[in-house]
């Protein structure tokens, strides 16, 4: 088969590779549309180290040969289009078996702890694999794994009907949040510290925009909600400022989801914290939300189309990674 490996940072080659076999309780999957992140970036540039050669790739929708090994395996068969969760847990912890597996600290990822879906043909559990439902194209599947984790997101932020929401940032995960919580009724405002996004935040149903530079965050959370300020607020971004911004944005009593993943130290001012009871939660991936992704996708409630930017095939993968960075990039695809 055909895979782009990673022989070392940057040094990424399209190149003939041996079949994966499947093992008990495997799929081998063929690969129809991958799209390609941050975190594929990353690993593609050094800034995350892998073991090498690494085929990468995460994200990923598969039609046609879906072998599953194993004679009680019922959940698959051959030729069926599935979307895949690419990170599974040990199973056998204490995290996983309380049910936090999202947590798993022996959890494994496809595309960066064993080779991933930037090839023809790869290999995952079949537990892995959710049946995508009838009828809805590749390019609309492609996101369910970004999508899974800004639903996890909104349900642990407790989101409800006619609630004002705010999302920070208006990146694939930001834009995505936003169509999220208007499906759970809420009104959202989107916040960024670039307009560039800004009307396709609003033609995907974002009640009102607004830039960091524009003016304080926290007046402009009053004049959106009509009080104190937001309700709940999703951070989307992954920066320190980005935690910052929420934590302006948020009501006293409010709900703060952090979603990114900052790597630089992040100043808190816990007092205003304490003193307004703000709830700060983490949300980590995703558990089981990959069937509630995909029945919004299914029931057209998010629209995941309009955030494909670039469609590269697999023979041009160094094409995409530099789209990737291109501002006007929001997701790029590799079809195979």
């Amino acid at each position: 088969m055909k895979a782009a490996i990673l022989h070392g940072p940057r040094e990424l080659r399209v190149e003939a590779s041996g079949t994966p076999e499947p093992g008990g309780g495997d799929a081998l999957v063929r690969v129809a549309v991958a799209g390609l992140c941050g975190t594929d970036y990353s690993i593609f540039s050094g800034d995350r180290r892998v073991s090498y050669p690494r085929v990468m790739g995460h994200e990923f929708v598969g039609r046609g040969e879906v072998v599953a090994v194993g004679p009680d395996v019922q959940t698959l068969q051959p030729g069926q289009k599935v979307a895949v969760e690419p990170n599974y847990s040990c199973g056998i912890c204490p995290l996983c078996r309380e049910g936090n597996r999202n947590l798993c600290l022996a959890r494994t990822a496809v595309g960066i702890d064993v080779d991933g879906c930037f090839a023809e043909l790869v290999r995952v559990p079949v537990r892995c694999c959710w049946a995508a439902p009838a009828g809805v194209a590749d390019d609309d599947l492609m996101v369910t794994e970004p999508l899974a984790v800004v639903v996890r997101a909104v349900a642990r932020g407790q989101v409800r009907q006619g609630e004002t929401a705010a999302v920070v940032g208006a990146g694939t995960l930001g834009l995505l949040a936003l169509q999220v919580l208007a499906a759970r009724g809420a009104r959202v405002l989107v916040v960024s510290r670039s307009t560039r996004r800004f009307a396709l935040a609003d033609e995907l149903g974002a009640a009102a925009t607004h830039a960091v530079a524009d003016g304080p965050l926290d007046e402009a959370a009053r004049a959106f909600s009509g009080r104190e300020g937001i309700d709940c607020v999703v951070e989307t971004a992954g920066t320190p400022e980005a935690v910052g911004h929420a934590l302006a944005l948020v009501r006293p009593g409010g709900r703060v989801v952090l979603t990114g993943l900052p790597h630089e130290a992040t100043a808190v001012p816990f007092f205003s914290v304490v003193r307004r009871e703000v709830t700060i939660v983490g949300s980590m991936i995703y558990q089981d939300e990959f069937a509630e992704a995909m029945r919004l996708v299914a029931a057209g409630q998010v629209r995941t189309r309009p955030l494909i930017t670039h469609r590269f095939a697999l023979d041009e993968i160094e094409r995409a990674f530099v789209a990737h960075r291109d501002p006007a990039a929001i997701k790029v695809a590799v079809l195979l």
